[in-house]
């Protein structure tokens, strides 16, 4: 039902490196490496933590969807700093079921720093089909909404 709004659900990409790069800083960020602010902190935190050289320019290369193969050393940096499967970064065919628990874990954590209420997603999952497809849709909305407030 999202398709006929044009809006994307906020879940683990399928699309590009620089989606899934993007989508593990925004989702995945660990939570003892302090929450990034610039590619020369996410440069430096990966680095730290992986001890694999990573610059500030690789980041914003992934990012912004400049660099699309990178080297294997990057990737496998990147998978042991955000703590997913080196085939998180493969092919949509490969990473479906990747994505999905990736998507699970970030949910998880919304739950346990409490941005996200249990109380109301066990609500959620109990109102009926129709009333909860319009949620979604005001969800999605509102998700979409956010993103271009942020480009602005």
């Amino acid at each position: 039902m999202a398709e006929q709004t044009g809006v994307k659900r906020e879940t683990a990409p399928e699309g590009t490196l620089a989606d899934k790069v993007e989508w593990l800083i925004n989702h995945m960020w660990p939570a003892d490496a302090g929450p990034p602010k610039t590619n020369i902190e996410v440069a430096a935190a990966i680095t730290a933590a992986t001890g694999e050289e990573i610059s500030s320019t690789t980041v914003w290369k992934l990012r912004t969807g400049r660099q699309d193969n990178p080297q294997l050393r990057t990737l496998t940096a990147l998978a042991r700093f955000f703590a997913v499967p080196l085939g998180y970064f493969g092919a949509p065919a490969e990473s479906r079921s990747i994505e999905d628990d990736l998507t699970l874990q970030a949910l998880r954590r919304k739950l346990d720093d409490g941005t996200i209420r249990p109380d109301v997603l066990r609500a959620f999952t109990d109102l009926p089909a129709d009333v909860r497809w319009l949620v979604d849709e005001m969800i999605l909305a509102a998700t979409q909404a956010a993103k271009l407030r942020t480009k602005a």
